[in-house]
């Protein structure tokens, strides 16, 4: 067997279960795993491929259990390009995901917000994202499935499914179009004016890279961006890390809110 096979069998059996859908937790929104059923936790350390995070607010683990109804495998922190300089260092773990049997990739981070009408705490589901660093994850794939198509990088079904969700669960969701930038250093007022006129609602740094890796992998793709600050130059403030582990939690509610329905419905998947 390949390597992510062999990984996702050793997955499955310590899991003693079958997830179909994974979730990859952003800074600050680890708090998801407490709320799984019969979980299993195993660190990325005993994984080959997976990331070691040298972030803190990312836990470094796999945990696999029960969601409202649904076995689902959650990614308590993740792998960012400023980290290393590389797009790809997602691939191993989602690879082997995908090899697990799962069909379904929700993303979540933590983002500042250049709108007004979205302070902090709030939370936008990822409707369109902008990349323009040059940086794709794809870089060096000899297939021609490199050539993957973005016009639907986020699955309207699910976009759909998880606007009612968060109807039926009484919390407030914002959409909105993500833009990636590779950090580590906080955006600039002027590229913030320059993000707002290209059209973004929310910038980061992540996702976009598992994005487009999920599609090229076949994956069905959701994402979340839990709004931790307003951008800069908005407020006059200087922007930190320390800010965004700190209101990450209250965005995080929501979303965890949302999820939890998401996942207890007949139609979960």
């Amino acid at each position: 067997m390949m390597r992510a096979e062999t990984i996702a069998k050793t997955i499955a059996d310590r899991a003693g279960m079958a997830p179909k859908a994974a979730i990859v937790l952003g800074s600050g929104l680890s708090g998801l795993t407490g709320k799984l059923q019969d979980a299993v936790a195993i660190p990325y350390a005993e994984l080959d491929g997976f990331p070691r995070p040298s972030v803190s607010g990312h836990a470094g683990e796999l945990v696999i259990g029960i969601l409202g109804r649904t076995p689902v495998a959650l990614m308590a922190g993740r792998s960012h390009f400023y980290e290393h300089g590389r797009a790809d260092v997602m691939r191993p773990a989602l690879g082997t995901l995908k090899a697990l049997g799962v069909e379904t990739l929700i993303l979540t981070n933590a983002a500042g917000s250049l709108r007004e009408d979205m302070p902090p705490g709030s939370l936008m589901q990822i409707t369109d994202h902008i990349s323009l660093l040059g940086a794709n994850p794809l870089i060096g794939e000899a297939s021609d499935q490199r050539f993957v198509g973005m016009t639907e990088a986020y699955d309207r079904v699910l976009i759909g499914d998880f606007r009612i969700a968060a109807e039926e669960a009484r919390r407030e969701i914002a959409e909105g179009v993500y833009m990636w930038v590779s950090g580590p250093s906080f955006e600039t007022p002027a590229e913030i004016r320059a993000a707002r006129i290209l059209g973004a609602d929310a910038i980061g740094m992540s996702t976009v890279p598992e994005v487009i890796l999920a599609r090229f992998l076949g994956l069905r793709v959701a994402a979340f961006s839990v709004i931790t600050n307003y951008a800069a130059g908005m407020t006059g403030r200087e922007l930190s890390h320390e800010e965004t582990k700190t209101v990450a939690p209250l965005g995080g509610e929501k979303l965890e809110a949302i999820l939890m329905r998401h996942f207890s419905g007949e139609g979960a998947r």
